[in-house]
Order: structure tokens, then C-alpha cells, then sequence
């Protein structure tokens, strides 16, 4: 009873959080960044305390941040300065001298070492990075505004689906989705979180999209890629958790467990609502 209590206050700071923070776009990158920097900083400790494995967590933590004030800056106009692609020259330098930083260290296999340095870069950094991409939008008028609505939507799917597929797999889930990896997931959890989100975006085209960013399909087909590659983004650090032989990610969530823990679903989600709504701005 108490865990539950926990886990409960814990996840409604954690939802007010995150729905606050995209009522401004400072608390936005504020609150993202640092979320960024905590994921980094955990990803890096669990794999570094394997005995063949050596990344420099501080070096990797400090590039995501920066990487993603980087992508603020070049989504949006709250910053003057100089030319946009500059600001990415410090990210790359840093990247360079981790790869190069190996040549020096003599571990037993630096290719390891050189994949677990990257892959926090492009499975951490990059997709919270892509945040920007959907919070920041250029108006008709060549003005670049900050957009709640898109970003914040994203992250209501993945709560509707993991809720949804929770109860709907807790009723009547029979067909397991992933055993070897996930064996509480049910195709019937997943198809009930689906039809929760489909319901979501419904009500968010209907009631919230005032603008009229997208149409009630496209409204719809955003909601279907969050959820399939929300589930993907779960089974993936399910993958890592298991491959590492650890059952929370980290601890500081309390009832919740780590950041991996709470956000692995949005870090696919997010890059593929990026390629979907890019490519509807295509046709």
C-alpha cells in the first residue's frame, strides 16, 4: 500500500511537471535538458559498471546538454547570434575527442567502448533534442512560435497507451506481445492502449486543436505512431535492462524507477512523430 501511495504521488508530480513545462518554452528546455543530462548520466553509469566497458560519463552527459540547447537554438528564435550551423561545432569536436580519446586508453576493446560512447548520443540526446523540432514551428509570417500543443500531445498518447494497455492486458490479455523480452505485454493490452490513444486524438482534434494544425486523420495517424513506436521504445530498453541483467533502470523516481524506466517509450516515439509530420508537410 505505501509503494502504491509513492508511486502515485510520484507520477503526478512527474505528469504536472511535464505538462507545465510546455506552457513556456524556458520551462520546456529547462526541464528537458535536464531531464537529457539526468538519462545520460544514468545510461552511462549502468554500462560502465560492466568490467569490459570504459565511457566517460561526465564528457558524454556535458555533450547531450549541450547538443540539446544546440537544437533549441536552431529551432527557435530566442536566441540572437551567429550563423545557426555554428552552434553544432562544439557538439562535433566533442564527439571527435571521445573517439580519439580511445586511441590513448588501452582498454582490451575499444570498439565496445566506442559504441556505448555514441549510443547515448543517438538514442538519449538525439530524440529529447527532436523536442524542439515539434515545440518550435515557423508561422506564415516567418515568425517562429512556440507550439504546446504538438509536443505535449505526444507524451498524452504514451500515457493513454500505457494506461489503456495496462487495464485492458490486466483483463482479458492472453496473447503475449514479446515474451522473450516483455512477458507481461498481451496483443490485447496493446490493441485496448491503441483504441485509448485513437479516443485521445479524437478529443485532442476536436476539443484542443483550435488552429487547426492537423485534421482529424492526421490527428488519428500521429496517435498510431506513437503508440507502435511508443511500444517499440519499451521493448528496446527492456532489451537493455536484460542485456545488463538489471530490473529498474536507476532509483530516483521513487516508485517509478529511473529515467530510462520512465521515459524509453518517448525516445522512439518522439523521432517517428518527427518523420511523420514532416512527411505530411510534404504532400
Amino acid at each position: 500500500m505505501k509503494n502504491f501511495i509513492v508511486r502515485t504521488i510520484t507520477g503526478i508530480i512527474f505528469v504536472a511537471a511535464i505538462v507545465a513545462s510546455f506552457l513556456r518554452p524556458e520551462a520546456m528546455v529547462l526541464l528537458f535538458s535536464l531531464v537529457t543530462g539526468l538519462t545520460v548520466w544514468e545510461f552511462t553509469g549502468l554500462v560502465n559498471e560492466r568490467e569490459d566497458i570504459t565511457v566517460n560519463r561526465f564528457i558524454s552527459t556535458v555533450a547531450a546538454v549541450y547538443f540539446f540547447f544546440a537544437m533549441t537554438y536552431f529551432c527557435s528564435d530566442m536566441y540572437a547570434g551567429v550563423a545557426k550551423s555554428v552552434v553544432f561545432i562544439p557538439y562535433l569536436v566533442t564527439i571527435i575527442y571521445l573517439l580519439v580519446a580511445e586511441l590513448y586508453l588501452k582498454q582490451k576493446d575499444p570498439i565496445q567502448d566506442w559504441a556505448y560512447t555514441m549510443l547515448p548520443q543517438m538514442y538519449i540526446a538525439l530524440p529529447f533534442s527532436l523536442l524542439n523540432v515539434l515545440a518550435f514551428n515557423a508561422t506564415n509570417e516567418g515568425i517562429v512560435a512556440f507550439n504546446t500543443l504538438l509536443p505535449l500531445s505526444v507524451f498524452v498518447f504514451l500515457w493513454v497507451n500505457d494506461s489503456g494497455a495496462y487495464c485492458v492486458g490486466s483483463l482479458i490479455g492472453r496473447h503475449k506481445l514479446f515474451p522473450r523480452i516483455s512477458p507481461a505485454k498481451s496483443w490485447e493490452g496493446s490493441i485496448g492502449g491503441a483504441v485509448f490513444v485513437l479516443a485521445a486524438a479524437y478529443a485532442i482534434s476536436y476539443y484542443l486543436d483550435q488552429e487547426q494544425m492537423l485534421t482529424m486523420p492526421e490527428w488519428l495517424g500521429l496517435g498510431l505512431v506513437v503508440v507502435v513506436f511508443g511500444t517499440w521504445g519499451d521493448l528496446v530498453e527492456s532489451l537493455f535492462k536484460r542485456t545488463l541483467g538489471i530490473k529498474d533502470s536507476g532509483n530516483i523516481l521513487p516508485g517509478h524507477g529511473g529515467m530510462l524506466d520512465r521515459f524509453d517509450s518517448s525516445l522512439l516515439a518522439i523521432p517517428a512523430a518527427v518523420v511523420y509530420l514532416y512527411t505530411l508537410s510534404m504532400f
